[in-house]
């Protein structure tokens, strides 16, 4: 046995009773606009947000934003302005030098800004690595809280997953506030 099983076992002959856990009741915050507040929340986390127009060519408006890029990944069919296919490559350090990554979240929580980016390209690197990210969301795909965010992840199945939102960002004691530490420096994400 070992030492983690006989701690285990030992608090369970100690335990007198137990307790069922109870049936808990939330009345976590709602917001009439989603989206509004999505976006204003995810600016002041560091990331911008563009609804996208009817009629709007979602690759025109990456463009836009991003005129200088030149190495850019996405796996996502009709992403026309991607250089390259993040799937075609063999190994994940074959992404270093990427400029812009573009992805699709699962959904986005209105109170924080953040996304649910589940592991659908090959090496979840893709995520991290670029200087820039380009998240597209539907944005009937927003929930109000992390609450409802959190429920919808324990009803789905992935191998990987990470809430992101806004670029990576880190300070020092001194507060220097540094940007791109961990992960992209700028993050957009395109309300479809």
């Amino acid at each position: 046995m070992s030492t983690k099983d006989e701690i285990l076992s030992r608090i369970r002959e100690n335990t007198g009773r137990r307790y069922e856990m109870p049936d808990l009741t939330l009345d976590a915050i709602t917001y009439e606009d989603r989206v509004s507040t999505f976006a204003d929340n995810l600016k002041a986390a560091g990331g911008e947000a563009v609804v996208l127009q009817p009629g709007e060519d979602v690759n025109a408006v990456i463009r836009r934003a991003f005129p200088k890029v030149r190495r850019v990944a996405s796996n996502i069919a009709g992403i026309t302005c991607a250089t390259f296919n993040p799937d075609d490559l063999d190994d994940p350090r074959e992404l270093n030098g990427t400029d812009l990554s573009v992805v699709r979240a699962s959904f986005g929580v209105a109170e924080n800004g953040a996304v649910w980016l589940p592991l659908n390209v090959r090496f979840k690197a893709v995520y991290f690595i670029s200087e820039a990210l380009v998240i597209l969301l539907d944005r009937r795909e927003l929930v109000n809280n992390m609450n409802e965010a959190y429920r919808r992840t324990a009803a789905t199945e992935y191998s990987y997953g990470t809430f992101m939102a806004g670029p990576s960002k880190t300070a020092d004691i001194e507060q220097a506030l540094v940007f791109g530490a961990h992960g992209p420096m700028r993050v957009m994400v395109i309300l479809e």
